[in-house]
């Protein structure tokens, strides 16, 4: 049986690289507390509001559906183009940014899309979508 000769060495905690953290955080620190100087000096009287109103979020967008059978909806009530366009008109004037996502199913005729298409330009909407489906190819 093999006797020891020599000791082990006891573990020890290596401290260095926790000192080298706190050394970077008191530096970090140091120079981030000297930007605050200069706004400091500033003298600038900010205006108050008295009432604060929170911001809305923006309405959603207008569907536009146009079913295989021809018929186009908006919002799920059927209409017919002429009508389309004028309730897009109105919306378009109460809404300026007012975004319209037009879904066309695959196996209607394409002249029926390009009615609705039609419709939101006349109308005058800006922001216009146009919802399809991705082919996974292999």
């Amino acid at each position: 049986m093999p006797l020891k000769t020599h000791l082990d060495e006891q573990p020890t905690l290596n401290l260095t690289p926790m000192i080298d953290v706190v050394f970077l955080l008191i530096i970090f620190f140091m120079v981030g507390s000297t930007f605050g100087g200069p706004e400091r000096k500033i003298d600038l009287s900010v205006p108050e509001v008295a009432k604060h109103k929170s911001l809305d979020s923006p309405p959603p967008a207008r569907i536009v559906n146009v079913s295989r059978e021809g018929t186009i909806t908006l919002d799920d009530v059927p209409l017919t183009p002429a009508e389309l366009t004028s309730q897009l008109g109105l919306a378009q004037a109460a809404n300026p940014n007012l975004t319209v996502l037009i879904r066309g199913d695959r196996k209607v005729p394409y002249e029926r899309v390009v009615w609705a298409l039609d419709a939101c330009k006349r109308a005058g909407v800006r922001q216009l979508d146009v919802s399809v489906q991705l082919i996974k190819r292999r």
